[in-house]
């Protein structure tokens, strides 16, 4: 159940990783290793979700999401290798900052899309950039990152939030499978753990995906206004 909520959360909005992880570090796991395990279930959400969305017949902005995932790639092999080697006590207190800044990220409400797609060569390039910087956060902590690719496809392209959604789980198995591999060398990942959390999080990537087309942009914005609400209460009770 908990990785179905989370991967619901990724999937339409962000924000999934600030319910996932707690909890994996409440049954006991170290936070960076609650962190690299949750990788192995993201991952596996945003396969599922790549194929709602594609059965749905949302179309992904090709080559464009190709280069935005290889951009973010570098930076997520970069955070991934931080993170193995941070300290559980400097990585806990580097979250909680991670997770004041999303609730104050969402808002801000810059999710939105006025006009036209914005897809010529010098927007592709400002998305690549920020997309490598997104790429070493969401290497280092994941949480909080779907708010991050939705303002910058939001902002510099246009994107609708079902479009912008789509391209964020595809950028996701890029930058979250070298992740994994960062993290595996590393040892720090539960795989146990782990494969049992990709159940509900591909069961929820999947169901969230197919549901946001559905829905659309009014639902997609309520979703992601409760998970911020929900966040906050988070915060203000740990």
């Amino acid at each position: 159940m908990v990785g179905f909520i989370a991967a619901f959360l990724n999937t339409v909005g962000g924000g999934g990783s600030l319910v996932s992880v707690p909890i994996l570090a409440f049954i006991g796991l170290p936070i960076t290793v609650a962190n690299a395990t949750s990788r192995v279930a993201i991952f596996f959400q945003n396969i599922f979700a790549v194929g709602g969305f594609r059965s749905k017949g949302v179309e992904l902005p090709w080559p464009y999401a190709i280069y935005l995932g290889f951009s973010s790639l570098g930076g997520g092999l970069l955070g991934s290798l931080l993170a193995s080697r941070m300290p559980d006590d400097l990585f806990k207190k580097i979250f909680v900052v991670v997770m004041i800044f999303s609730v104050g990220l969402i808002m801000l409400n810059p999710f939105k899309s006025k006009g036209q797609e914005k897809l010529t060569t010098k927007d592709k390039w400002i998305g690549a950039f920020f997309f490598l910087f997104i790429g070493v956060y969401g290497g280092f902590v994941q949480a909080g990152i779907g708010f991050l690719v939705i303002a910058v496809l939001s902002l510099v392209n246009n994107l609708s939030l079902v479009k912008s959604n789509y391209v964020k789980v595809f950028a996701a198995i890029i930058y979250t499978g070298v992740s994994v591999i960062v993290f595996a060398i590393g040892g720090k990942i539960n795989w146990q753990v782990g494969f049992v959390l990709a159940i509900g999080h591909s069961l929820g990537g999947w169901f969230a995906s197919r549901w946001s087309v559905k829905a659309g942009e009014v639902w997609i914005k309520r979703v992601m206004i409760v998970s911020v609400i929900g966040m906050a209460i988070a915060l203000w009770f740990t």
